[in-house]
């Protein structure tokens, strides 16, 4: 018995084709643009006769059988298992050795370290024995011992944000000196990081047991809260260490460098406004400076001390060339300490809210007879006498520069002429010098080979005077860039713009 078709109840429903998705028709404006040929792949695709043949298949099966979300059995996939595939390339770096193939990729920039360890396991392993340097954030990469076999030839360790457990999908990133984090929104009086932000000290301590055991020849440390523990296991084991920065430590701590003999540069965090608080006084400063005596550049951030501190430092560590301090909240006096740096030869005061409250009398400042640079930068030095006290101890030096610093006037930089044997002054961001305080000092250093004046906006070219102008004549070098304003006007000379809209806004004239 013969069956009368049936139509279709729905016309856009496409009768071989699953009820619940429906073909839809093209609008008539977009049938030219709505063709075969534009849904299918490009054409240059079926210029290959065993890729037209894939994709017929393919719309085939979509068209003839409704979606379904098992895995297709081995029947659906004969006809493409049939289909011939590219011969494999054989690996020609499989027949050479690891320490030739290791040989080749060191000759690589250090930029593709990361790409080529991304080739196979073995290339992976290889690449791992090139990387000396690394900054680990999760500190699970250190307890479970992954980096030492994946990076077991490092001599550079920074530690410093794995030590802090913070979130890591927090968006707010904080930066306060030479400290960047991310943290979440709550903050209390402890600040950002409060004590259950950083890790316990005998979690960092086995961390730090682990690495003196596998690195013998770290030459660099970064450590965030570590103890006299595990600075004594780092001391024991890696002789070669040569630099060490910690955070977050207090005096007791760094009774553990007395064993680090080979150490020449020490990097101390004591305190971030905002982050944490430790302290660091003259007790551990003199720790420091009886365990480490060939120390070469030391940095104080955020330590506390005194005169005291400052002078077992001088005369332990005759070597020091280097002394810096950021943020120092140091007692009165602690300037006559810097005479017994006997050879000290670079000082640096950043951000610094002041010089030395009570510096004392002048006759028992002392000076630093090899000092050759002075470097103010960020700092407060509103204060007139402990400005002059510090360019008292700094009466030798050969170099200063001022680099936005508050408060220096013309007043205050009158006491830079203490100092005869001046050969280089750099300025910048020293809004409040003029002309006039400029010259009084500079003509007299009759040594000055050198001269940078940048970003001072007091001080006019209109009134330089003519000795002044004889002066820069005879220097070796000049860099005079004083107001960002008329470089800015003399670099846009004839472009016509800076003209106030008049290209576009002139007034029509009746």
């Amino acid at each position: 018995m013969s069956q009368s078709p049936k139509t279709n109840p729905n016309p856009n429903l496409c009768p071989n084709s699953d009820p619940h998705y429906p073909n839809l028709k093209p609008p008539p404006s977009l049938k030219s643009k709505w063709s075969t040929e534009a849904l299918s792949s490009p054409y240059i695709w079926f210029e290959q006769p065993s890729v037209k043949h894939v994709i017929c298949k393919m719309q085939q099966q979509y068209f003839n059988h409704p979606l379904s979300r098992t895995p297709p059995s081995e029947s659906d996939l004969a006809p493409f298992q049939s289909l011939p595939l590219d011969p494999i390339e054989p690996d020609c770096t499989s027949l050479l050795s690891d320490v030739l193939l290791l040989k080749i990729l060191s000759k690589l920039p250090v930029s593709q370290h990361v790409t080529n360890s991304l080739v196979c396991k073995r290339w992976l392993y290889l690449n791992g024995l090139l990387v000396q340097s690394l900054k680990v954030t999760d500190w699970s990469f250190v307890s479970s011992g992954r980096i030492f076999s994946r990076f077991p030839n490092l001599t550079d360790l920074d530690l410093g944000r794995a030590c802090i457990q913070m979130p890591r999908n927090s968006g707010i990133l904080v930066t306060r000196k030479t400290m960047s984090i991310h943290v979440d929104t709550n903050y209390t009086l402890d600040g950002f990081l409060g004590k259950t932000a950083f890790l316990p000290s005998n979690e960092v301590d086995q961390g730090l047991t682990s690495i003196a055991e596998k690195y013998p020849n770290l030459q660099r440390l970064v450590a965030t809260g570590a103890s006299e523990q595990g600075l004594i296991r780092i001391a024991a084991e890696c002789s070669t260490l040569q630099e060490l920065e910690l955070h977050y430590c207090g005096d007791l701590a760094l009774k553990g460098l007395s064993g680090i003999k080979n150490l020449q540069v020490v990097k101390l965090i004591g305190f971030i406004d905002g982050f944490y608080n430790s302290v660091i006084s003259d007790i551990g400063l003199t720790q420091l400076a009886q365990g480490c005596k060939r120390l070469v550049k030391l940095e104080l951030c955020g330590c506390e001390g005194s005169y005291d501190g400052i002078k077992a430092i001088g005369q332990c560590c005759q070597m020091l060339e280097e002394l810096s301090f950021y943020d120092h909240r140091m007692d009165g006096g602690w300037l006559a300490g810097l005479s017994f740096c006997v050879n000290l030869k670079t000082l640096m005061l950043k951000s610094c809210k002041s010089i030395d409250e009570s510096p004392g009398a002048d006759e028992h400042l002392g000076s630093c007879l090899t000092l050759e640079e002075l470097q103010l930068e960020r700092c407060q030095i509103r204060d007139k006498q402990s400005v002059k006290a510090l360019f008292l101890v700094c009466e030798n030096v050969r170099a200063i520069a001022f680099q936005n610093c508050w408060g220096l006037d013309d007043d205050v930089f009158s006491l830079a002429s203490i100092c005869r044997r001046v050969k280089l002054l750099s300025l910048e961001g020293c809004s409040l010098l003029t002309i006039k305080g400029l010259e009084s000092v500079v003509l007299s250093w009759k040594g000055l080979q050198q001269l940078r004046v940048v970003s001072c906006n007091s001080i006019k070219d209109s009134e330089i005077t003519p000795e002044l102008a004889t002066l820069f004549s005879l220097l070796k070098e000049l860099k005079w860039r004083p107001d960002s304003r008329s470089l800015l006007s003399s670099n846009l000379a004839g472009t016509g713009m800076g003209n106030k809209g008049g290209r576009f806004f002139k007034r029509s004239r009746d």
